[in-house]
């Protein structure tokens, strides 16, 4: 693969978690949370982005918001359970982001605000349509995502290089 080609991420926010009295990490998803990963999942198939790599947080919430939504897709794309991920800033989700290889074109990062929140607005500088005006609108809520472009190598991914492509979040 040349790394002439557009790389896409798309950044998912776990779907809504539920409060029992449990670590913030070992937070399960709530009813409606259920329903609205697999809504996202198949949001997710309707973008026609083939995954090569899903890198998920380790947390309760993100692993089973991963589990409900890639039943939606076509083929399951390889997973990796990332603990950076969990309570990462833009920043740090940049450095992991820098470490993918080449030869993997298309990035699905389940992870929690604000962090993903942050990585959609740093990175965008540029969007289409009206996206960023949805998303600067509704913010990032549980289960939503952002889809961004950019060129280059994984290691070129900085802020501002990419374009803020689509938005979804639940109740668009």
């Amino acid at each position: 693969m040349s790394v002439a080609e557009p790389r896409r991420i798309v950044l998912f926010r776990h779907a809504k978690a539920d409060w029992p009295q449990v670590t913030d990490h070992e937070r399960p998803l709530a009813e409606r949370g259920r329903m609205d990963a697999a809504v996202a999942g198949r949001k997710l198939t309707d973008t026609g982005i083939p995954f090569d790599l899903a890198l998920c947080s380790t947390a309760t919430r993100t692993r089973e918001t991963w589990k409900l939504a890639v039943q939606e897709f076509p083929q399951r794309p390889k997973t990796v359970y990332e603990e950076r991920i969990y309570e990462a800033s833009p920043g740090e989700l940049i450095a992991l982001l820098n470490e993918t290889p080449d030869d993997v074109r298309n990035v699905l990062l389940i992870g929690h605000n604000p962090g993903i929140q942050g990585l959609a607005d740093i990175v965008s500088g540029a969007a289409e349509g009206d996206a960023r005006e949805r998303m600067n609108r509704r913010g990032f809520p549980a289960a939503a995502f952002a889809v961004v472009s950019f060129d280059g190598s994984w290691k070129s991914l900085e802020p501002g290089v990419a374009t803020l492509l689509d938005y979804w979040a639940p109740s668009e």
